[in-house]
């Protein structure tokens, strides 16, 4: 159970930092943030969709660039990040209980 969760906070991480890289960057091409953040190109590509049908990024003729929705997003990520932190540490604590 828990290791999917892993597996989709690491994913959540990658977009993150494909969207940061947008954000920096735009517009950029796929092959140039590949380049950038050092992942795979196929990699790239599927962040780069995912992040599209959220409208956090539009296309354009000269690459990826990002929309209000992700300045919206990064701005307010410290304090969803501190919320889901939260969560983590009342299941840990309800855990650590009843052992």
């Amino acid at each position: 159970m828990l290791k999917k969760l892993k597996s989709e906070i690491e994913l959540a991480s990658r977009h993150l930092e494909v969207i940061r890289a947008v954000v920096e960057h735009q517009p950029i091409g796929i092959m140039k943030l590949s380049e950038i953040l050092d992942l795979p190109y196929h990699r790239v590509r599927y962040s780069l969709r995912i992040l599209e049908q959220e409208g956090y990024i539009r296309a354009s003729p000269a690459g990826a660039v990002a929309t209000a929705l992700a300045a919206d997003l990064l701005s307010g990520l410290d304090a969803e990040i501190g919320e889901l932190i939260g969560l983590l540490v009342t299941v840990q604590e309800e855990n650590s209980r009843n052992l």
